[in-house]
């Protein structure tokens, strides 16, 4: 398997070997993109493929629409959790682990199969940015759809411009999370449509637009974020209980709540 099969990366041009690296994947069901900074193209250039290639190990194992995906094989009978790898045996304890937290608004069997991707695509890009650090790659931005892990600064020690996107308009963004380390994951309907199913009625929750939460891990802000949409009007009142990490809910009537520590730079743009 290529590891840079569907994606394509740039250096930008500057005469500092110290530049601006930048690829984009397509894995996971959507799109992956890798912003370096302050970096030599060397180190850049392996850390990338360090990521993509975990990335794409990380779809194998836990697709639902691959037959030959871990997660396949358990759904259908072929294999244990017990049998699985570490990776799938961790993820499918995490899973619990959340659903005890959340009072079973996350949940990995909530559609009656299971499916565990509200915690495994921040779970693999946190591990991505970990494993960056780990190459003593201080300055980059990883993105997957609405999850986003940002480390250090886009350029002379400014911090990250992480935008929420609007979940009435796809041309407009809700709000702007000025970051240096920080996970940002945000749930809603905008990318895959009614996919959120509230655990305890197996219908679709109502009342709400988009969740967002933040905070020192992507895989749990992804499930807590996953889990507060799923309770629909009660999402609110639910993100003031959670210690670490902070929340911005949109209502469908647009009113916006946020817990105090939600770290908003830029009020929402009107969509245009």
């Amino acid at each position: 398997m290529s590891s840079l099969q569907g994606g394509h990366h740039r250096t930008a041009p500057q005469q500092d070997l110290r530049a601006r690296h930048v690829h984009v994947e397509h894995v996971m069901g959507t799109v992956v993109s890798i912003d370096l900074r302050n970096c030599a193209r060397k180190e850049a250039v392996s850390g990338t493929r360090s990521v993509v290639r975990w990335l794409h190990e990380v779809d194998a194992l836990f697709s639902t629409y691959r037959p030959d995906s871990a997660v396949s094989r358990i759904v259908r009978g072929e294999l244990t959790p017990g049998h699985a790898s570490a990776e799938v045996a961790w993820v499918l304890e995490r899973c619990e682990e959340l659903r005890r937290d959340t009072a079973g608004y996350f949940d990995a069997w909530a559609t009656g199969s299971l499916d565990p991707s509200a915690l495994v695509k921040g779970w693999s890009v946190q591990r991505a940015a970990d494993a960056l650090e780990a190459r003593d790659l201080t300055d980059f931005c990883l993105t997957a759809g609405g999850d986003v892990v940002s480390r250090g600064s886009r350029q002379d020690g400014l911090p990250w411009r992480i935008g929420i996107q609007h979940p009435g308009d796809s041309r407009a963004l809700a709000g702007v999370v000025h970051a240096g380390s920080l996970a940002v994951a945000t749930s809603g309907t905008y990318e895959r449509g009614q996919h959120i199913v509230d655990p305890h009625t197996r219908s679709h929750p109502t009342g709400l637009l988009s969740v967002t939460v933040c905070g020192p891990d992507l895989g749990t802000a992804d499930a807590y974020s996953t889990a507060a949409f799923a309770m629909g009007r009660k999402a609110a009142d639910w993100t003031l209980t959670l210690d670490g990490y902070e929340a911005m809910t949109v209502m469908d009537d647009e009113r916006v709540f946020l817990t105090p520590g939600f770290p908003l730079a830029d009020r929402a743009q009107e969509p245009r």
